[in-house]
């Protein structure tokens, strides 16, 4: 190891030696003193400088590569990634600020972690997107044709859903998908479906285009599709991971939801939020897969890229697509060029499944230290897929808990939140993805449970 570049690890506390390794490589790369390129020592030649087990070094180098500091050439060893650091932006001070306190730190649910540089990846699909000359005139409102036929493909091999670009169109994200839908397809008084606890932002958008919305309940296995009434035009649900209680749809339950569906003529919304994050199995085939005139399916790129890029995919039968594709040129509501052009170069290089196998990675070592930490303190459920775990505590109020938690520094969201009028326990929904580097997350574990310890 060159001289330079010291490290220093202690066995008396500072966190996990293999995470205050990986920090140290974090900071020196950040900082200049590792520069692209840079050969790393062998896990064996790093263990032995610094005296510890070959463990240690192979989970920090484990650690660094799912993050996207470092990558692997094969026979030649492993290097500092073609990473850039990405530069703080200043902003100005509210006019009345918060009283100081400590420094919030978020397990918010739905969010997934954003690496703090730009990775090769990323950077190829904007440079091919910067070579390109947008259109002379406007794009079609459905999306880029070769968009749609790009993501038909990964949609049919990724969740297992048979369709063509005739059936895809490009959106802004999940809930703008879903405000697409509900305006063309439903009409005031129309009555809607939605699980109970459940995603909030649907039940507001239902409630602004004037629908009904009817309260369904949830056990472990997802939706109870027993509880739908025949007088329902739509349901809303998340099948594969559902939120927020974490319970997928088993295959007898999508046949009867199907099979009420064509005997009802209802739509089913499925809402397909984070379904690429599966730790126990293989992600399970969309709900869509059964049945494409009945069941409208919802994608997005908010859990695997970030929020920020506001771009996501619906699914239907041609003739949805088609109604929904005129109604926006009418209004003029579609995703810009640039990003759908960059999505594209995206799937075409496989970047998108890139990035899933390394979040998965992180994800699933984050999801495990989480439920080992919350464990003692109440029942976890939801655990086997997506970015959250939600700990149920019977007999808490939890908005108060919430606020108690936020108070020492960290934010997480109280199960009330997502809860209306059927009843059921209170708890926590807590995201493990979002913290920027694995010394966030810790810290805002030890916070928490200290927190869940004076209850």
């Amino acid at each position: 190891m060159d001289s330079s570049f010291p490290l220093v690890l202690s066995r008396a506390g500072s966190g996990p030696l293999h995470l205050q390794l990986a920090e140290q490589f974090r900071a020196a790369i950040r900082d200049g003193r590792l520069q692209a390129g840079h050969r790393l020592p062998s896990t064996r030649d790093l263990a032995k400088e610094l005296s510890v087990s070959r463990s240690v070094a192979q989970a920090a180098y484990d650690q660094l590569h799912a993050e996207g500091w470092i990558a692997g050439r094969t026979g030649s060893g492993t290097y500092v990634a073609d990473v850039v650091p990405l530069q703080p932006v200043l902003r100005t001070p509210a006019r009345s600020p918060e009283p100081a306190g400590p420094p919030l730190l978020t397990l918010r649910p739905g969010i997934p972690y954003i690496s703090p540089v730009a990775d090769a990846g990323w950077k190829r699909a904007w440079r091919e997107v910067s070579t390109q000359a947008p259109a002379s005139g406007y794009d079609h409102p459905a999306g880029l044709p070769e968009l749609r036929a790009a993501l038909a493909g990964h949609v049919g091999r990724v969740r297992g859903i048979a369709c063509g670009p005739e059936n895809l169109l490009i959106t802004d994200g999940t809930s703008h998908g879903l405000r697409l839908l509900l305006s063309v397809t439903r009409q005031p008084g129309d009555r809607i479906a939605i699980e109970d606890p459940g995603f909030a932002t649907a039940v507001s958008a239902a409630r602004q285009h004037e629908l009904k919305v009817v309260d369904i309940g949830v056990d472990e296995d997802g939706l109870r599709v027993s509880d739908l009434r025949e007088d329902l035009s739509a349901v809303y649900v998340t099948p594969s991971h559902q939120y927020p209680l974490g319970g997928r749809l088993p295959v007898a339950r999508r046949n009867e939801l199907i099979r009420w569906a064509r005997r009802t003529g209802a739509t089913l919304i499925e809402d397909d939020y984070d379904s690429e994050f599966r730790y126990d199995v293989a992600p399970l085939p969309a709900l869509a897969q059964l049945d494409l005139d009945r069941v409208v399916h919802l994608g997005t790129l908010s859990k695997v890229l970030s929020p920020a890029l506001r771009l996501g995919w619906l699914v239907a039968s041609p003739d949805v697509v088609d109604r929904l594709a005129a109604y926006r040129e009418e209004v003029g509501d579609w995703p810009g060029w640039p990003m759908q052009a960059a999505f594209l170069a995206m799937l075409r290089d496989g970047y998108l499944d890139q990035v899933i196998r390394r979040s998965k990675r992180l994800y699933s070592e984050r999801r495990n230290r989480t439920c080992a930490a919350l464990a003692p303190y109440g029942q976890i459920v939801g655990q086997d897929a997506g970015l959250h775990i939600t700990l149920l505590l019977p007999g808490t109020d939890d908005r108060a808990l919430s606020a108690e938690a936020r108070a020492a520094g960290v934010v997480v969201a109280p199960l009330s939140d997502y809860q209306r009028s059927v009843p059921g326990p209170p708890g926590l929904v807590i995201g493990y993805a979002t913290p920027p580097d694995d010394v966030a997350f810790h810290q805002a574990l030890d916070v928490l449970c200290e927190v869940l310890s004076r209850r």
